[in-house]
């Protein structure tokens, strides 16, 4: 990384020599203003008009002095551009000055030598490129380049787009012959004179490739001024030399502070929209993420960006978002690259936190701009979204005491909701499939070294001067998400018991800080379901107590094992086919609300209820759901293309009426009109359209049947039964921030869990008590046993043991399962504290004695006692 090292002097050089060169200006030219008081001005009346070898003189004399230097008159703005016989032999009279060696061949014109250019365009890069070449020193382009990569102002020029004529104008240039061959000069000049651009040119399909063109219809073209294919042209040449790449890195470290000092202090943005350049600019540079960027220069510049206003953020996101897959991708591997960089180069703990590193944490923020790009410009379905429940759900009578004890909820007016995402008006789940996997957002690195419990409490407290990852989800994976939850779920629990403890104090009542079910084996869904819609009655903020069953008859007492396996209970009865209030699908192995069941409403609700329970209490529930049922818990309706999970026979049948290339109406004869049948195989027909019978299907109608009958299907049928289901869910989880951190997908792990079994990792994260270690006889055959287990009975062995035959979110490598010692050799059964997940396993004299001592404890293992 030496380069950079070294680069402080050149740029103190590089900042002195413009210096001169304005002060140079100052002299020949003047700043504009007629009445000009400073007396090195050229527009000051009193002036004596000097040659160029004297002002050169004059310049460094007021340089040595800091003498007053004027502010560019706006009528002389750009004034040195104008100038090129000047601003070449002044700038070549300055160098021949500070050498000390000026002779009478230097005041003679000499070939411009680039040092009055402040702005660059595509064109004069190729022709400083193309003399630099004939000479084959490149000096005069690194110096170029130096000058104005590391000004902000001077990048904010650079690669404009040519000024677009109106139509008006155009008519007018034609109806001109006269003037067509200047017009035509002033076009070709227009690109290397900043007075020629329009600073806000409609944007162009130069932005970018068009992945995101249906979604421009939609938000509406992004208008920048800059030229991007121009600038990716302009890398694509410059970057394959090794002296002009550092150029554009130590331009690059030059640049960062001062365009933080500017966003943070000045609010350039709001003045000129046009500086968002820089930041485009910049991010084209191809070799960002490479080892000597990652130092210095792009830590810092990520800084910068993160200081950028939500309406520039959200610019460039919408920006982005028109960019190929590859691009979006280039530019996440830039931030993830910086990202794990700093990681792996430091030692983060809970003395030294990641949160608190602010190249990680400004990384981070450009890289939700990112994300939401990558949202923006992948297929959304912004329009089938699900209302809102038509009540609220009711608040507890508690409320007024929380309020005076200070403990009035957080986040009652609902889940908390990014900024960025609201500016843009789009939500993460409105994106069916983004230009690129989410998967490429996570980085395991940083989800390695994170302090969860310091992040949650970031998370909660909502502080500017820490910085929470769980504001950023899309950097987590699912195992760090899920115990954000945890966190989330257990500070609930602890509050609601201390509100309970308040109130009995106050009341002088003896209430019950747990939320306690007492069941009977043989009759759980009637106790259970009776119990909870009670609660959810009376006082719905008992459901975010903890949880605490109890089995009538047994002695086991409830520190999570009991739980578990009363959950599995109820969703075995509630999915039983014959109390139809799902159907199943042989097919697909999966269940879906059943429009035709004679349950009520309130027996939905409380489905919904265990649902929100299990993920509330951190336990698996063995359901089979399609994806769709998810996406409508997060506020998404089902569409056609959610039928190939949910529906798949029909989907096909849909899919093949829309790529059929007949005569629909003549083949086909079908209408609006659909037959279902109910729970005794009666039909029942559906118009889709009003009079739907009489209204055929055609080759130009199909696409509306189609979206008809998926709404019919999947929304319309179950609308009843589903907005139960959810008002249920929502009652356990409507002040979690579940919403905010989970895509769909990951909602359907946290309930379902992982239907991968790793048994090797399993036993690579399994402890040993009591004795016994990896190494061990019985152990040794302990796992030979386990491996050779068939599939089923692998699952009888984690039912057994865990309470659950599913692997956490994360697999079975999170589980942390530890086997003691329970005495010597005998012919008792293995026991499991399916709590902790411990298992207490004999010294079994021999593996084939420990092989049917274990299948039998764990094929016939029903019920809890006291050990």
């Amino acid at each position: 990384f030496m380069c950079t090292c070294n680069s402080q002097p050149v740029l103190k050089r590089a900042a002195a020599k413009h210096l001169i060169e304005r002060y140079y200006h100052q002299l020949t030219e003047g700043c504009g203003n007629e009445a000009c008081t400073n007396e090195a001005c050229g527009s000051s009346p009193g002036f004596q008009r000097m040659d160029n070898n004297a002002a050169a003189i004059k310049a460094l004399e007021l340089y040595k002095n800091n003498a007053k230097l004027c502010d560019p008159h706006p009528s002389k703005k750009g004034a040195s551009s104008a100038f090129p016989e000047n601003s070449a032999k002044g700038a070549h009279n300055f160098s021949a000055c500070s050498n000390g060696k000026m002779n009478h061949k230097d005041l003679q014109p000499t070939r411009e030598d680039f040092r009055d250019l402040n702005f660059l365009t595509e064109e004069k890069v190729y022709e400083i490129l193309s003399l630099c070449s004939e000479t084959e020193d490149y000096s005069p382009l690194i110096r170029v380049i130096g000058r104005v990569f590391s000004s902000a102002e001077s990048l904010v020029q650079s690669f404009r787009k040519a000024k677009q004529h109106t139509k008006e104008e155009l008519k007018s240039l034609q109806a001109k012959d006269e003037d067509k061959d200047e017009d035509e000069k002033e076009t070709a000049s227009g690109s290397s004179t900043a007075m020629e651009v329009e600073p806000e040119a409609s944007a162009s399909s130069a932005d970018g490739p068009s992945d995101g063109e249906n979604n421009v219809q939609k938000f509406g073209p992004v208008e920048v001024s800059v030229d991007i294919e121009a600038v990716r042209r302009v890398y694509d040449k410059l970057l394959s030399n090794e002296k002009i790449e550092a150029a554009f890195l130590n331009a690059l470290v030059y640049l960062s502070p001062n365009v933080e000092c500017d966003l943070t202090y000045h609010n350039v943005y709001a003045a000129d929209p046009n500086y968002l350049n820089v930041f485009i600019i910049v991010m084209e540079n191809s070799n960002l993420h490479s080892p000597e960027y990652l130092e210095i220069a792009l830590p810092q510049f990520c800084k910068a960006m993160s200081k950028l206003p939500l309406p520039a953020l959200a610019k460039l996101a919408r920006l982005w978002s028109q960019y190929s897959a590859d691009q979006i991708r280039r530019l996440v591997e830039t931030f993830q690259q910086l990202i794990t960089y700093t990681v792996i180069s430091n030692e983060f703990s809970s003395d030294n936190l990641v949160n608190e590193d602010d190249g990680v944490v400004a990384a981070t923020k450009c890289l939700k701009i990112v994300y939401y790009a990558n949202v923006l410009g992948g297929d959304l379905d912004m329009d089938h979204n699900e209302e809102d429940d038509d009540e609220p759900i009711p608040e507890s009578s508690e409320l007024t005491l929380q309020e005076l004890l200070g403990e009035e909820r957080r986040n009652k007016k609902g889940p908390r909701v990014d900024p960025l995402e609201t500016e843009l008006g789009i939500r993460s789940s409105d994106c069916r499939k983004p230009l690129i996997s989410f998967e490429d957002f996570i980085n395991e690195p940083l989800n390695d070294v994170l302090e969860m419990d310091k992040d949650y409490t970031f998370f909660k407290v909502e502080t500017e001067s820490k910085f929470s990852f769980m504001t950023c989800p899309f950097i987590l994976n699912a195992v760090t998400k899920n115990l954000g939850l945890y966190y989330d779920n257990r500070i609930r629990m602890y509050s609601e018991r201390r509100i309970t403890a308040l109130y009995s104090l106050v009341q002088g009542q003896q209430l019950n800080p747990y939320l306690r079910l007492k069941v009977r084996r043989d009759h759980i869904i009637d106790d259970a379901l009776v119990r909870l819609e009670m609660i959810a009655m009376e006082n719905p903020a008992d459901l975010k107590k903890q949880l605490y069953v109890e089995f009538e008859g047994e002695q086991g007492v409830d520190e999570g094992g009991v739980s578990k396996e009363f959950f599995q209970l109820v969703v075995e009865e509630i999915f039983n086919r014959d109390i139809g209030m799902f159907t199943y699908d042989e097919s697909t192995k999966l269940f879906w609300f059943n429009p035709s069941s004679f349950e009520n409403e309130g027996q939905f609700t409380l489905i919904g209820i265990v649902l929100g329970l299990a993920i509330y209490n951190n336990c698996i529930l063995d359901v089979h759901f399609p994806m769709v049922v998810y996406r409508k818990l997060m506020g998404k309706k089902g569409t056609f293309r959610d039928l190939a999970d949910s529906h798949p026979v029909l989907y096909q049948s849909l899919k093949d009426l829309l790529e059929y290339e007949g005569n629909v109406e003549e083949d086909m004869m079908i209408t609006f009109q659909i037959s279902q049948t109910d729970l005794f195989g009666n039909p029942l027909m559906y118009d889709l359209k009003e009079g739907g019978d009489k209204i055929p299907v055609t080759n130009e109608n199909r696409k509306d049947f189609v979206a008809l009958y998926a709404e019919y299907m999947l929304n319309k049928s179950v609308e009843k039964q589903f907005k139960a289901f959810r008002r249920g869910f929502h009652m356990v989880t409507n002040e979690s921030p579940l919403k905010y951190l989970f895509r769909p997908e990951e909602i359907e792990l946290l309930i379902c869990g992982s239907r991968n079994l790793d048994f090797q990792a399993l036993e690579d994260s399994t402890e040993y008590d009591g004795g016994y270690n990896k190494d061990s006889r019985i152990i040794r055959d302990f796992w030979e046993t386990v491996h050779s287990f068939g599939q089923e009975q692998k699952r009888l062995f984690l039912q057994f043991t865990t309470g659950t035959d599913r692997a956490p979110v994360g697999g079975l490598g999170k589980l942390k399962m530890i086997i003691a010692k329970n005495g010597p050799d005998s012919d008792r059964l293995p026991t499991s504290h399916t709590c902790f997940n411990v298992l207490l396993l004999p010294e079994y004299s021999t593996k084939e004695k420990l092989t049917e001592r274990l299948l039998k404890a764990i094929t016939y293992a029903k019920g809890f006692g006291m050990l």
